[in-house]
């Protein structure tokens, strides 16, 4: 008896010892906003298992989803202080550090498909320096770049064709630049991050609300709106950034698998978003929502009633603000 007792033990203490030897030499915590259920956290998915197979297991990665950590606002220095090695966090949340990132954000600035593809491919005029500028600011370094799709209004009731309409009224936004966008077109800024804006638009905090189309299917945001209207006047980009000293301290070979997955990443979105925002939509009518085309006249109104958010734009983004704008002006000039 006590010779089968010790045999079990020792059983035991080899199949500790062999789960030891199999756990992941690394493991990548990655925190989102989003529901796992949404693109986003889908593409994370994507990258999980694209980086765990092709490292045979000897990197692990947790996805902690719909904010359980960290809000979107708390990720640039959550990352950048190490305490946790990666995050996703929308673009403007690096405009304190980096306010030049703000560009995407310039009202109806990269207002087609290619300008934006052109914009964010890796090594563009745009994109590049962005990526070092928030790599020397936050410590953060950008693995890759999410599509999020166009910037859309919510409402219920009536929609938001013209600054007329917003006149007055208080309206979610998810950056500075889209505040003074809102602030020149009349109405109320309220910055509300994108965990918090089903209750804010549930309890009557703003009037009107702003995002993405994608987000209005993953937060059910037919549930408290009943109305898009497709200003599509801002493209939303959302950034994965990973601690830069945990980075250096990886070996080479896990290096590059980690920024062959982000590549594979950054391409699906990418290649997908059109498709996902026409599936958003189609759901978001499913559910009851009027989608609302805005006019040319419609548009060329919103256009006019933003200029100053150009010009504030120009005085505050530094000389990087200059130097990504002159690249934007020549993607739009077809240069």
């Amino acid at each position: 008896m006590r010779k089968t007792l010790l045999s079990l033990i020792a059983a035991c203490a080899m199949g500790v010892v062999a789960s030891a030897s199999l756990a992941a030499e690394t493991t990548l915590r990655i925190t989102l906003q989003l529901p796992i259920k949404s693109h986003l956290g889908q593409n994370l998915m994507l990258f999980k298992e694209t980086v765990e197979k092709n490292s045979n297991g000897e990197i692990e990665v947790q996805i902690y989803d719909s904010a359980q950590l960290y809000k979107d606002k708390q990720v640039p220095q959550a990352v950048g202080s190490g305490a946790i090695e990666m995050g996703v966090a929308s673009l403007t949340r690096f405009v304190g550090d980096v306010p030049a990132v703000d560009i995407f954000y310039q009202p109806f600035m990269f207002n087609s498909d290619q300008l934006v593809r052109a914009a964010t491919a890796k090594g563009s005029a745009v994109r590049d320096p962005l990526d070092e500028a928030i790599l020397q600011q936050t410590g953060a370094r950008v693995l890759w770049w999410q599509a999020y799709g166009s910037a859309v209004m919510l409402t219920n009731d009536a929609p938001l064709s013209t600054p007329a309409d917003m006149a007055n009224k208080k309206v979610r936004v998810f950056g500075k630049t889209l505040g003074e966008f809102v602030e020149a077109c009349g109405g109320a800024p309220t910055l509300i991050s994108g965990s918090e804006q089903y209750l804010a638009y549930q309890r009557g905090t703003v009037d009107v609300g702003m995002t993405g189309v994608s987000g209005v299917k993953s937060r059910k945001l037919w549930d408290v709106m009943d109305t898009i209207t497709k200003t599509q006047h801002a493209d939303i980009e959302f950034i994965v950034v990973v601690n830069e000293d945990f980075w250096n301290g990886l070996p080479a070979a896990h290096r590059e698998i980690i920024t062959a997955a982000a590549d594979l990443a950054d391409k699906a979105v990418r290649d997908e978003i059109l498709e996902i925002e026409a599936d958003a939509y189609a759901e978001a009518s499913k559910n009851g929502m009027s989608i609302i085309e805005p006019t040319a006249e419609q548009i060329a109104a919103w256009q006019d009633c933003s200029t100053a958010v150009y010009q504030a734009y120009e005085q505050t983004a530094g000389e990087l603000g200059q130097t990504v704008m002159e690249a934007a002006r020549a993607l739009r000039a077809g240069g």
